[in-house]
């Protein structure tokens, strides 16, 4: 961008802001008491204008509003000549404004607290993955791939704040929230609100599948103990000075804000926790691991006290961790006392109400029990009365009597449990009730307010009393002479014995405190709770029959989790019958969160009440059904196979999936995704004859995975002959090619940064490439997987163009050797999807040695060369059984052997090089000589000497150590070079063997220190 540009840029920024203050000026002139608001672009023109602001005390707008203000224009689309939608432009102005947010975030210390709190999912992805690329972070790897020890300090720490945000962003998705119901005003809004719902489904979806990964990332955090810096106003004010010494300067112990190891292991440990106690519904052991999280946090967070980075929020750890510790129960003995609320879980867990009471009665003193929690276990005891067992009712009656006299002592209305229990109330029910009044006022400095307010509340017991005898046990009661004075005992006398002249008015007192009948709308709550709580299709469908008897509602909205494909909902909701589209929305959406769960035994009971109902109505339902209830098996099949289960499937199955996939039904709403688990289960259990020949041309058309799946079973049925397998090859990986290709609205930035707010997949492809991605990663057939692994190689070195650095795999001929729009090609794509495609084959058969040798080169590509030996003595590994037999030579080939030499080389492993040189072919002398020279070697050295068969390589071994006067090393070597079986007089037999002996010993022990 030239000067003058960005001048007339400025010029124009400057007249904006001229009118806004101009505007300001007439709107101060009627408040002039209104301090005038500083606009966004304001900071642009005047840089240090940004910190004076946030040093305000309340400052307008606020911080996380600058974020949200710098963001939203930074990624503002542009127009192009045609008036067509651009990408935001990677230029000067955007790339300042970027700056301007992170350095908001960094004057909030990078709180995640605050930042979570004002900012939406959407924003704050955005503005920590430009936090991530401003600190450097290796594009195109993996976190759970990079070594936090070894990166610049702001780095790592910029990995952890977004590790960190991700579980925790995860922990919090998971929370129940109430759907606001638009107004009139605000329909217009609607696509915008569905757009950003969208949008944060994704990133949630992305986050929860890399949710191991960021939990492995913060582990590995926790054994580094060495202190952090984070990026502060400063830091990143180098960053934008001079990007290639700011990082540098980042690195010293001069820049950024230290974060000391207690500080930062305090918060690790209780976001792990967090995420730890969420997945103990699914898995009771993580419960242990979050108790374990949080002890460590209470440990580390009473040693650092009050920190400039660790924001807690000590109420909630205190709940995680009595929870945690009902959950799991406690047996050390040296741990903190129980806290009120484990005591009462403990009395619960163990029916042990007597303690229970007490517990109640004790807090009446106390108040350190909140109201919600004492009228749960009341309500939690009732339930247990409702489902028979009548031995907890008089343990009701004294909780009801327990909270009544907490709420009349805190001043707050009595509850209709207690009203209720007034109408016909045993003897030993008041005198339990005088008893829990006389212990709850303290013996000491009880205030005249709560005296009061008890003495109100017995007034009222004895006026609703009918039996005139429980009145006067009341009015005569000790406690009441003592809140009371004379002319009030008089005056409550004088009541009472005017209430036991007149007739009861009221209506005739039921049989039982638990008959008398809730009002309509608690019976529909109570029925709803059901409905949401219930599994059993006879049970829903009976509520849903009582519900629509009671009142006309949608009962599909009840809960918000409750989901339908997006396929199905306009039929369903077309139906005209109320009641029999609330069931059918409900069995479905039920029936589909229990195949997401893997409660297959569910799943078929709610699908089978589905189809029962749609049977009587509707066809095209009725096969909707058959469809969902076919994806049903499959699930529950490939589940099993996942577990082990290798077993044929019946061949009912393989019949049903081949009539979905023959279907020429017309009108019916099809899920791509049935198709797509088709496509997978035939490909898994090697049907190719049959995706090649037999499936109708319009379902390959119209559903992209049964065109995929078509073109990979006809390329793995004719993988034998590489002739006859290039044309389908090639349709294949013209389909991927797409697949991976990006559209000209879609051009990566200057500077290579990738965020993931931004449109990669192209709209040429069949699929987006992260369907792909899922689709792949479905698959278990090795031939299918190996076939995919080498399309991606060969495209990975096509996109590359680098001969020397090419990884390898099998069948690589049958694919096209060049591209003919190489520039639309997604080279980040590729090298992304390569790696996750092998790391997951590999996840299924960590025994492949194709797979592990293509895993190697990988690493090799990518100067990792420690994991490259480490998965190429695994593929060594696996096909000799631990190297007790000779590797074959098509796996340690001369080139993986000259790649092994290399890793060795750059470890500064120089012996091992000398070593492995004489496995090739044509012993590498100038190598294994040129390695030998180097004095300074990380590995044994002398120790290896007896590895080395080779006499040339031991001679000038003797000859080196002669020259520079070691003359103990020298004497290894004369002892290495004298041993008979090295004779060259020998046979060749012996010669052989022995070199075979050495060899094995040699790859033995490089097994065990890189494997």
């Amino acid at each position: 961008m030239t000067a003058s540009v960005v001048d007339e840029q400025y010029i124009v920024i400057r007249a904006l802001m001229s009118a806004e203050a101009a505007d300001r000026v007439a709107v101060t002139g009627s408040r002039p008491s209104t301090p005038p608001q500083t606009s966004w672009f304001e900071f642009l023109l005047d840089p240090s204008l940004l910190e004076q602001h946030l040093q305000q005390n309340h400052p307008d707008p606020s911080p996380v509003l600058l974020v949200v203000q710098f963001l939203e224009q930074a990624s503002k689309p542009s127009l192009n000549e045609q008036n067509q939608v651009q990408p935001p432009v990677d230029n000067r102005r955007n790339r300042t404004l970027k700056l301007l947010a992170l350095k908001v975030a960094a004057h909030l210390r990078w709180d995640l607290n605050a930042l979570e709190t004002g900012l939406t999912i959407p924003v704050l992805n955005m503005l920590l993955n430009e936090l991530l690329c401003a600190s450097r972070v290796p594009p195109g790897v993996k976190h759970v791939d990079l070594d936090l020890s070894s990166l610049p300090p702001t780095t790592a720490m910029a990995v952890l704040i977004y590790n960190r945000w991700a579980i925790r962003t995860i922990v919090l998705s998971s929370f129940p929230e109430k759907q606001t119901k638009p107004g009139p005003h605000q329909l217009n809004m609607m696509s915008l609100v569905q757009q950003e719902k969208e949008l944060t489904d994704n990133i949630l979806s992305v986050l929860r599948e890399q949710a191991a990964d960021s939990v492995t990332v913060l582990e590995r955090a926790l054994n580094i103990k060495k202190d952090f810096y984070m990026h502060t106003l400063r830091t990143l004010d180098l960053l934008a000075a001079d990007p290639s010494s700011a990082n540098g300067e980042t690195e010293s112990s001069t820049a950024g804000l230290r974060i000391g190891t207690d500080d930062l292991h305090c918060q690790v440990h209780y976001d792990l926790g967090g995420i730890c106690f969420q997945q103990g519904c699914s898995d009771h052991s993580s419960y242990e691991k979050a108790r374990e999280h949080f002890r460590l946090t209470r440990e580390l967070l009473s040693k650092v006290g009050s920190s400039s980075f660790c924001h807690l929020d000590q109420q909630r750890l205190a709940g995680y961790w009595s929870a945690c510790r009902t959950l799991i129960g406690t047996s050390d003995s040296s741990s903190a006392p129980l806290s009120p609320y484990e005591q009462i879980s403990g009395f619960m867990k163990d029916q042990n109400y007597e303690a229970l009471i007490e517990a109640f009665i004790r807090d009446n003193v106390t108040l350190s029990l909140p109201d919600s929690f004492r009228h749960s276990i009341h309500l939690e005891l009732l339930h247990k009365l409702q489902q028979g067992d009548r031995a907890v009712e008089a343990v009701c009656h004294k909780l009801c009597v327990c909270n009544a006299v907490r709420d009349a002592l805190e001043g707050r209305v009595l509850s209709v449990s207690f009203h209720q229990l007034l109408l016909k109330p045993s003897q030993n029910t008041i005198r339990f009730l005088m008893e829990v009044c006389v212990r709850s006022l303290r013996k000491e400095n009880t205030s005249e307010r709560i005296k009061r307010r008890l003495a109100v509340f017995i007034k009222y017991v004895c006026e609703s009393l009918e039996d005139v005898s429980l009145a006067l046990m009341v009015s005569s009661h000790e406690l009441l002479k003592d809140l009371l004075d004379d002319e009030e005992q008089q005056v409550l006398t004088e009541q009472m014995r005017k209430c036991s002249t007149t007739v009861n008015l009221n209506s005739k007192p039921l049989p039982s405190f638990y008959d008398i009948p809730t009002t309509a709308s608690v019976r529909i709550g109570q029925f709803e709770q059901q409905l949401i709580l219930s599994l059993d299709a006879r049970q829903i469908r009976q509520i849903v029959i009582e519900l629509h008897g009671m009142a006309e509602r949608p009962y599909w909205r009840v809960n918000s989790k409750w989901e339908v494909p997006g396929d199905y909902v306009k039929v369903i909701l077309a139906i005209k019958d109320n009641l029999t589209r609330d069931l059918l929305y409900i069995l479905m959406a039920k029936g589909l969160h229990c195949i997401n769960i893997k409660d297959f035994v569910h799943a078929r009971q709610l699908f089978s009440a589905c189809l029962e109902v749609v049977t009587e109505f509707s066809p095209k339902l009725r096969q909707v059904m058959l469809n969902e209830m076919l994806l049903l098996e499959l699930r529950a099949h490939e589940s099993g196979a996942a577990d082990g289960n290798m077993e044929r499937p019946p061949p009912d199955l393989v019949s049903r999936v081949r009539g979905y996939l023959e279907m020429r039904i017309h009108d019916i709403p099809l899920r791509q995704i049935v198709g797509e688990e088709c496509v997978v289960f035939m490909l898994n259990w090697r049907e190719n004859d049959y995706l090649t020949l037999q499936v109708p041309q319009s379902l390959v058309n119209n559903n992209p995975y049964i065109k995929l799946g078509q073109l990979i079973a006809s390329t793995c049925k004719e993988l034998p002959g590489p002739k006859e397998c290039r044309r389908t090859a090639k349709e294949l990986w013209e389909v991927v090619v797409q697949i991976c290709s990006v559209s000209s609205q879609h051009k990566r930035s200057s500077d290579g940064r990738v965020s993931l707010l931004k449109h990669r997949d192209s709209s040429l492809g069949i699929l987006p490439r992260s369907k792909f991605m899922t689709f792949m990663k479905k698959l278990r057939e090795p031939l299918v997987l190996t076939t995919l692994i080498s399309l991606f190689v060969r495209l990975h070195s096509i996109v590359r163009d680098d001969i020397v650095n090419e990884v390898t795999a099998e069948h690589l001929s049958i694919w096209p050797s060049s591209l003919a729009n190489l520039q639309s090609v997604d080279v980040e794509a590729v090298v992304v999807t390569l790696k996750e495609l092998v790391n997951f084959a590999l996840s299924l058969n960590p025994n492949n040695h194709s797979w592990l040798c293509t895993q190697a080169d990988i690493y090799f590509v990518t100067n990792q060369y420690s994991a490259a030996m480490h998965y190429y003595l695994q593929a060594g590994t696996v096909c000799s059984d631990y190297f007790t037999k000779p590797v074959p030579s098509d796996v340690y080939t001369d080139q993986v052997l000259k790649r092994m030499i290399k890793c060795c080389s750059l470890l500064n492993c120089h012996t091992q090089v000398a070593v492995l040189c004489q496995f090739l072919r044509e012993v590498d002398y100038m190598t294994a000589f040129k390695a030998l020279q180097e004095q300074s070697s990380h590995d044994s050295m002398d120790s290896l000497y007896d590895y080395i068969w080779d006499v040339t390589i031991l001679e000038y071994l003797t000859y080196i150590h002669y020259k520079r006067g070691e003359s103990d090393k020298r004497q290894v070597a004369i002892k290495a070079i004298g041993q008979a079986e090295l004779n060259s007089s020998n046979p060749e037999e012996v010669l052989q063997l022995a070199a075979q002996k050495r060899k094995k010993r040699f790859l033995q022990a490089m097994a065990k220190l890189f494997l």
